[in-house]
This record gives C-alpha cells, structure tokens and sequence, in this order.
C-alpha cells in the first residue's frame, strides 16, 4: 500500500514483467530482420520468425518459473518463442546471440521508453518553475544561510535556484543519450564468433533497425553506461528533493511563507486539526535519498568479471528500474508543487520586517566603507545590531542617530533596494530555460 507513494504508473508499465518480455521480442524479431537482410540466415527464416513474434504470445508464468532455475529469462522465452515460430525457421531464433545480448539490448529499449517519459515531465516542471520565478522575481523575502536569515531577496531568485540545475540536467540527458542508447550484441565472450566475418555488420544493422548506437564493441562487462544513467537519475530526484527540502521548511509554522498548495484537507493530521503537513515535498527527498542509496549498488554493479560476470548483471535488475521508478515519481510530485504552490508574499514581507533591518547590516557597513575603514564601519554596524536587538528598533534608525555621516538613509532602508544582481541572475536562468 505504501509502496504506491514511490511508483509511477507510466514506468510501472515500462518496466514491467509483460513490458521486459515484450522489448525482448522485439530484439529477437530484429536480430533475425537483419541477418535475414544480411544473408546470415535464410530469407524465409527471418521473414517467418518476424511474423511469429508479431502474433506471439509468451507465458509469463512459464517464464517466471523457469528463471529460478535458468538464472535469466531468455532461455525459456527463446523455446517459447521457437516453439511457436515452428518448422525450419525455429533454429534461427536467436542466432548467434547470448542470452545478455538480448536482456541487455531489451533494457537498452525501456530505458529509452523511461527516460522520454521523463524528459516530458522535466519539460512540464521547468515550464511551471521559469513561469513562478518570472511572477515573484520582485518578492521579497529572507535570504538564509546556514539556516539563520542573512540579506533580502526576492522569492524569484530562489525558484531559479531550483529551476538551474534542471536545465542542466536536460542537457546531460541529451548528451548522455549517445552513451546510453546502445545496441548490445557480442554473442557468449564478446566476439561473435558465430557470425565470423559479419559480426560488425550484424551488430550496426541491428542498432540501426531498433534506432540505437552501435557501440565500438560489445559492452557485456563495461557498465558505466548504465551507472551513468543511474547518477543521472540521483542527480534529478536530489535536485527535486533540493526545492522540496526548501519547501518544507518555508512551510514551517513560525516562517510560514509557502505551502504546498491551497487544497483544503491536503497534508492533514490524524489527531491535530490544525496541521497542514507537506506530505509532497516529504515524498520527494524520501526518493532522493532512497534513489542516493540504490546508486552505490549501480556502482557496485560495475565490478565484473571477465567478458561474462555473474552477480553485477543481476544488482541492475534490482536497482535500475527502481531507481528510474523513483525519479519519475519525484518528478510527478514536482509538477504538482510548481503547479500548487500557494506563496504567502505578505508573510515573507512580514518576515522581513520582523528583522529590524538587520538584514541589511552588510549592504550598510558597505555603505558606510565609503566614508570610513571597512574595519571600523564593520565593527560600528557590529554594535548598533546589538541595540536593534535589544532596544527592539530599526538598524538604520539606530545607525543614524549613532552618526553624522550623511547617506541615503531611507533608500538603504528599503530591503528591496539590495537585490544586487538577483534580476541579471533571474533573467539569465530564465533565458537559458527559453533556449532549451
């Protein structure tokens, strides 16, 4: 039941049993595609075992049952599958291959799948994300560092602090897709012995026919592809977890400057009425720090043996797709969030008030560094926010009547003057969103 909270329903099915099964088909009809073509196996081979697979129906249970004892599911599949091609033709399923020519290539295909189902909800996110930093570009609010406030800045700058690292992961996805889209085809040690001369031929048809790369050669025990893929993922649901941590704690009673969303009854207690709790963005950084556990598996996974391992193959089957599961999941809560999230700009303005200007003691002491040693207008500011604090007024109502020096006052007064370069930092995150 809880498991739910992690899932989602469009990789669910990518990486289902029936959708595993269904991609390792779809290798073995194009393998015999392109040796048919390439004259390694007969014509009327290829074209009949093609007509099978379309028409082909695998028991599943039969699969499952026999994978205990076979350690891959490829072994069965391919006696169901010849079983059912018939005649002549049923030799040439699967000729030349092994069986993690065609898991692998079959993971190869959802991964595809995945990561495009992925990418549309990334695109959606940063849509929403660039559309609240535009509208809250002048809201102010409390910058804090190391958890304690620290100087203004206006709510729009922080949106865009979650909306980067997203640009570049889109970027790496794009980049990573050559890397990782690859066509595995070695046959038993990696090479292809069975095929002699046509292997390489064989092997770049194939990639072709499905729409992959053809690697420089097969990868049956170099997985870094895949462990690439896996830090991409992490990245991903860290940086979401990143937005939904802020989130949290913007939400906290005492700061109480976003929320979740404005649902009534969303995020509710069992027993206090009065709880609004962020249930979303807690969802979020749990599958950050689930999907930053699975990545040392991935990594681990990479440790193989010679040109066929044993147990890394089988950590990615437990890891990979739930690490895929769980970022599309963060994503799909993140859409929301961007959609719902409900901002209290006069509790932010409030919050800033409540400071007494102190927020502003750094831009003041540089202020005051015009007229004086940087030395001496820190150490001035130093002791007037200790009478802010314990007099309960305004730094700068402090300040100017601690000191003749003549500045602009009210203008240093006003937390929105001290932005910086927050709008130059808005605009060019959101120019980098308009080019992707």
């Amino acid at each position: 039941m809880l498991e739910s909270v992690f899932t989602d329903e469009e990789l669910a099915a990518v990486f289902s049993v029936a959708g595993y099964v269904r991609e390792m088909v779809a290798v073995e009809a194009a393998l015999a595609t392109v040796e048919a073509r390439l004259g390694v196996i007969p014509a009327e081979s290829g074209a009949r075992i093609v007509a099978a697979s379309a028409t082909f129906r695998p028991d599943l249970d039969a699969i499952r049952a026999r994978l205990a004892h076979d350690g891959v599911p490829v072994i069965e599949l391919v006696r169901q599958l010849r079983e059912h091609v018939g005649g002549p033709a049923a030799d040439d399923v699967h000729f030349g291959a092994t069986t993690q020519d065609i898991t692998d290539t079959a993971l190869v295909l959802q991964m595809r799948a995945a990561l495009a189902a992925i990418e549309r909800t990334l695109a959606r996110v940063i849509d929403n994300l660039a559309a609240l930093a535009r509208r809250y570009r002048a809201s102010v609010m409390p910058g804090r560092t190391r958890s304690q406030q620290a100087v203004p800045i206006p709510f729009g700058l922080k949106v865009a602090g979650w909306l980067a690292p997203l640009l570049r992961h889109r970027r790496r996805l794009a980049e990573m897709r050559t890397r990782a889209l690859v066509v595995q085809l070695g046959g038993g040690a990696g090479t292809l012995e069975p095929l002699a001369a046509r292997g390489v031929a064989v092997a770049e048809a194939l990639a072709a026919q499905l729409d992959l790369v053809a690697p420089p050669m097969p990868w049956h025990t170099q997985r870094d592809a895949l462990a690439e893929v896996a830090g991409w993922l992490s990245m991903m649901s860290g940086s979401l977890a990143k937005m939904a941590q802020d989130i949290i704690l913007l939400a906290q009673t005492e700061i109480g400057e976003v929320r979740e969303s404005a649902e009534e009854g969303r995020g509710g207690s069992s027993t206090m009425p009065q709880k609004v709790n962020p249930v979303t963005s807690e969802q979020i950084v749990a599958a950050a720090r689930i999907n930053a556990a699975l990545l040392g598996a991935m990594h681990q996974a990479m440790i193989q043996e010679h040109e066929r391992a044993t147990s890394g193959w089988q950590i990615e089957w437990g890891t990979l797709p739930r690490m895929f599961e769980l970022t599309a999941s963060a994503l799909r809560k993140a859409e929301y969030l961007s959609v719902h999230l409900a901002v209290d700009e006069a509790r932010m303005r409030h919050n800033v008030s409540a400071a007494n200007g102190l927020m502003l003691a750094e831009a003041i002491s540089f202020a005051l560094a015009t007229t004086m040693s940087r030395k001496a207008a820190k150490a001035l500011v130093t002791a007037a926010c200790r009478t802010a604090q314990e007099e309960n007024r305004h730094l700068v109502d402090v300040l100017r009547g601690q000191t003749d020096v003549a500045l602009e006052w009210d203008r240093l007064k006003d937390e929105t003057a001290h932005f910086g370069s927050a709008q130059a930092f808005i605009d060019r995150v959101l120019a980098d969103a308009r080019a992707g």
